[in-house]
């Protein structure tokens, strides 16, 4: 008998319990199911506006544009991570007109030889440091290695002023020592082979140079612009792209084109550095060229890529399409 009360009185302990957790949970199970149903609304009312977008002939926004950057931010010289980018782009530069530089005496040496790497391994030199350049230090200054691509940048508000001009300077003084490197390891063939100076050659006119230095850089800083726009990310993500690919094969493309016409310059950076280790007159006759050219040239790919291809002309104006992507 005893027994059997003990068996009776687990038993409706048990059946209370199990009572009371289906109390409780009943409610919780109404509540994730009422949520989970204001989300599936919520998405069938997004995907039914996504529809209705479509059907009237656009498409949703479905990338973020970084906000623009500050024309002067006072607070980033409180930050670390501006002088570690002009670390970084300082160094980058010095290693680029080094191993470029040494390859253009490199081929004048031997350009009587079959040993010559010729125009196309100058080519290669160039836009394979680049790639490779750009590739490091994306991630901590944004890769520029080149005042004129820091201009363009500069122009469609994605670096502040005074970042933009702390840049330039890095780079020019970085170009400076990288030459001057090439120059303390081989003196005699440094001088005797041009030092590696852009200067209009014979048969071009001035005219004619800067109208390839200004076609150059153009690729180039579009090729930027093209290679990191978010809505390139967002709307080709199943296409793995990497940024410092096409920037460095443009490079290649136009050393290809404007060697023969002024030894390419698009990098006012890299002719500053060889001009001023080089020191002779030739180099400086025709400097105005590698600043002015480069400098028109990232200027209209610039305006070309924010103002016709991203229309933000139509959206600043206040088109009646500013808040849908065009």
């Amino acid at each position: 008998m005893p027994m059997t009360n003990w068996i009776l009185t687990e038993f409706c302990v048990s059946a209370l319990s199990y009572r009371s957790e289906l109390l409780f949970y009943k409610p919780r199970r109404s509540f994730e199911f009422i949520s989970s149903s204001r989300s599936s609304v919520q998405a069938v009312m997004t995907k039914e506006e996504g529809k209705e977008l479509e059907q009237q002939g656009f498409a949703p926004k479905d990338y973020t544009d970084p906000p623009p950057a500050a024309l002067i931010d006072a607070n980033e010289f409180k930050l670390w991570s501006l002088y570690r980018a002009l670390i970084a782009e300082f160094i980058a530069t010095l290693l680029f007109l080094y191993i470029t530089i040494a390859t253009v005496i490199g081929h004048s040496r031997t350009s009587a030889d079959c040993g010559s790497v010729g125009v196309l391994g100058i080519a290669w030199s160039f836009g394979g440091m680049i790639f490779v350049l750009v590739y490091c230090t994306a991630g901590i200054s944004g890769g520029h290695i080149n005042p004129a691509v820091t201009f363009g940048l500069f122009l469609a508000r994605k670096v502040s002023l005074p970042r933009a001009i702390l840049y330039m300077i890095a780079q020019c003084l970085g170009a400076i020592c990288g030459a001057g490197l090439v120059k303390a390891f081989q003196k005699s063939f440094y001088d005797r082979y041009g030092g590696g100076a852009n200067f209009v050659h014979p048969g071009y006119t001035k005219g004619v140079g800067l109208a390839a230095e200004i076609i150059g850089t153009f690729v180039l800083v579009y090729t930027v612009f093209s290679a990191t726009d978010p809505k390139r990310s967002a709307r080709d993500s199943h296409v793995p792209v990497l940024a410092p690919l096409p920037i460095g094969f443009a490079v290649f493309m136009v050393h290809l084109a404007t060697i023969p016409i002024t030894g390419t310059g698009i990098n006012p950076a890299r002719s500053f550095g060889a001009a001023v280790i080089y020191g002779h007159k030739q180099s400086w006759d025709d400097h105005w060229i590698f600043w002015v050219g480069p400098f028109v040239g990232a200027a209209l790919a610039a305006a070309y890529h924010q103002y016709i291809l991203r229309a933000a002309a139509v959206k600043a104006l206040g088109s009646y399409r500013s808040n849908i992507d065009v």
